[in-house]
C-alpha cells in the first residue's frame, strides 16, 4: 500500500455543503425557535455553521423579530421569521410558500416546537390530549408534510429532524398527556423515513430524543445533584448538546429513520417513575 492511500483532505465548511444539499448556503427552518428555548440555540448552532435560516414564533413573536434583524446584521439575507400555530394545516403551507419566496429552498426542518405542561391524571380531559398531540405530533407532521415537497425539487433532497423525548420509555408521574404524544415521534419518524425515502431517495428523516436539558436556576442543589447522579456522564446536558445533535443528523447523508438519544446515558441507568426532575424544563 502506497503512503499516498493514507493522505487526508480537509474538506472544508462550505465545499461540505455543496456536497451534502448543493448549496453553499442551504436553509434550515426551526420550528419553536423565536423564545429562548432549545429551538433558538438549534437555529444559532445551523447560523454558525453556514446555514440560512428561518425562526418560528407563535407568540414570542417580538422576539423572533429582534433574533431575525441580529442574525441578519452578522449576514445579509441570511434569516427570516415565520408567524403561526404548526397544528394548523394553513400555516405550515403558508410558511413553505414564504420561505420559497425568499429563499427559493428548503434543505432542513428541525421540528422543535412543542408543550410540555404538567397535568395530574385525574383532571386529564379529552381537550388536553388533543392539545397535546396537536402540539407535538400533528405540528410536526404537518410541517414535515409540506417541507418535504419543497425537498423533493431539490436533487440533493433534504433532512427532517424531530424531536421527541427520551423520557418516553420510562415516563414518571404527572405528564400522562404529554407522554402519549411524544411517544408517537419516533413512529412518525419511521413512517415518514420510509415514504418519502420512497419518493425522493434523498430525502432523509430522524429523530433526536433529548434527556434533562435546561435545568431551572430555581432547582434546589439536592435536586440538582440527585440529577446528575442519575446520569452516566454526571452531568445535566445543555441547548448546545441538542443543536449539535440535530446539526449531526441534518448533515449525516447515510442515515435516516432512527431515534438518537442525546440524555448523558440517563436511560442506561434508569430512575424512579415519580421523579419528574428527569426533564425539568420544557425543550
Amino acid at each position: 500500500m502506497s503512503d499516498s492511500s493514507w493522505s487526508t483532505e480537509v474538506e472544508g465548511r462550505q465545499e461540505r455543503l455543496v456536497r451534502l444539499f448543493g448549496h453553499q448556503q442551504p436553509v434550515a427552518w426551526i420550528t419553536g425557535s423565536a423564545a429562548n428555548r432549545v429551538g433558538r440555540h438549534i437555529a444559532k448552532h445551523f447560523f454558525a455553521h453556514g446555514y440560512r435560516v428561518v425562526l418560528h414564533a407563535k407568540s414570542s413573536i417580538a422576539e423572533g423579530e429582534t433574533g431575525v434583524e441580529h442574525l441578519n446584521r452578522l449576514r445579509a439575507d441570511s434569516a427570516m421569521l415565520v408567524v403561526g400555530d404548526v397544528a394548523e394545516s394553513e400555516f405550515s403551507k403558508q410558511a413553505v410558500e414564504k420561505i420559497d419566496e425568499t429563499f427559493g429552498r428548503l434543505d432542513v426542518l428541525v421540528n422543535s416546537a412543542a408543550i410540555w405542561d404538567p397535568v395530574p391524571l385525574d383532571v386529564v380531559t379529552r381537550e388536553e390530549l388533543h392539545r397535546n398531540y396537536d402540539a407535538n405530533v400533528v405540528g410536526s407532521f404537518l410541517c414535515a408534510q409540506q417541507a418535504s415537497r419543497m425537498m423533493r425539487r431539490q436533487r440533493e433532497g433534504g433532512a427532517i429532524i424531530n424531536v421527541g423525548d427520551w423520557a418516553i420509555e420510562r415516563p414518571y408521574t404527572g405528564f400522562s398527556a404529554y407522554f402519549p404524544s411524544k411517544a408517537a415521534i419516533p413512529g412518525l419518524t419511521r413512517c415518514l423515513a420510509v415514504e418519502l425515502a420512497a419518493i425522493h431517495h434523498a430525502i432523509r428523516v430522524n429523530a433526536i430524543l433529548p434527556g434533562p436539558v435546561k435545568v431551572p436556576d430555581e432547582m434546589s442543589a439536592e435536586a440538582r445533584n440527585k440529577l446528575l447522579q442519575q446520569c452516566l456522564l454526571q452531568r445535566e446536558g445543555s441547548s448546545q448538546d441538542i443543536a449539535e445533535g440535530a446539526l449531526f443528523l441534518a448533515e449525516a447523508s447515510f442515515i435516516t429513520g432512527i431515534s438518537l438519544a442525546i440524555d448523558g446515558g440517563r436511560f442506561l441507568f434508569g430512575a424512579p417513575s415519580t421523579d419528574s426532575t428527569a426533564h425539568p424544563s420544557q425543550v
